[in-house]
């Protein structure tokens, strides 16, 4: 059966970035539409974790319209970005290595916690009730990404394919509907890699999430996306289907080569 998409979740128009007189990003637009998987590739330094850290919040945009769910954004913080249901991992591993695996997956439900700081520290009514609910949900996402025997272990114990799989578990826990993956799979062995594809794919299945990706395994990118967007010296030189982006001539110069 035909994969079913929805309406368009952010349109990101004519999009450019410079950091002083450094262009990061030029006139780039694309979209992106529910539950579709969209990946972004390109070489090294070809500005797709810029394009993330626009989508997020982190960098604010020069010139161009970012219109999300029907609303243009003007500069919107990283907190507001994620209040709204946008969640993101990173290229490198951003979590607390001192702190077991739930207590991380919990950091991901911050944003959730409505009672006051005070309730938290005297744990008594309204808070305890709070913190039982947000571990309930937390729970759900450690049997969903099958990591219930490492739950109280610290994280810098873990190997580097659990750790992902642990970030990944904190961005779920914040239920988002827009999910932003920096290079999920850099770093894993062949099994690891099948393990995560599995676990993206499962999440855009069964949780209905968004899903942006940023990957440089093209065997797993033309395998798990709906649509491609290639990028190239923070320009876009091609923008489709998996298998019209791997046959595109400019793709194929600029990054995928003849051999693939």
């Amino acid at each position: 059966m035909a994969r079913q998409f929805g309406d368009v979740v952010i349109d990101l128009q004519n999009i450019s970035l410079r950091f002083g007189g450094v262009k990061a990003l030029t006139d780039i637009s694309f979209n992106v539409v529910e539950h579709e998987i969209r990946a972004i590739i390109g070489p090294n330094g070809a500005g797709k974790s810029s394009m993330l850290n626009v989508i997020n919040g982190v960098y604010h945009p020069q010139e161009g319209n970012i219109i999300f769910r029907g609303q243009q954004r003007q500069k919107m913080e990283p907190y507001e970005a994620a209040s709204q249901g946008i969640a993101r991992t990173f290229q490198n591993i951003a979590l607390f290595k001192g702190m077991s695996v739930l207590d991380n997956i919990m950091t991901g439900r911050n944003l959730m916690m409505k009672t006051s700081f005070l309730h938290h520290m005297l744990y008594w009514g309204k808070a305890q009730r709070e913190e039982i609910e947000h571990r309930k949900k937390v729970e759900e996402v450690i049997d969903f990404l099958e990591i219930q025997s490492i739950r109280k272990t610290p994280v810098g114990r873990l190997p580097y394919g659990l750790q992902k799989r642990v970030e990944l578990a904190r961005a779920l826990a914040a239920e988002p509907t827009l999910l932003l993956l920096d290079e999920p799979m850099a770093g894993m062995n062949v099994e690891e890699k099948q393990d995560m594809c599995r676990f993206i794919l499962d999440v855009n299945d069964q949780f209905g999430t968004t899903i942006v990706l940023i990957e440089h395994d093209m065997g797993v990118v033309m395998d798990i996306s709906d649509r491609v967007v290639v990028l190239d010296y923070g320009k876009k030189i091609g923008d489709g289907t998996p298998d019209e982006v791997k046959n595109d001539p400019k793709v194929i110069d600029a990054y995928l080569g003849t051999s693939h």
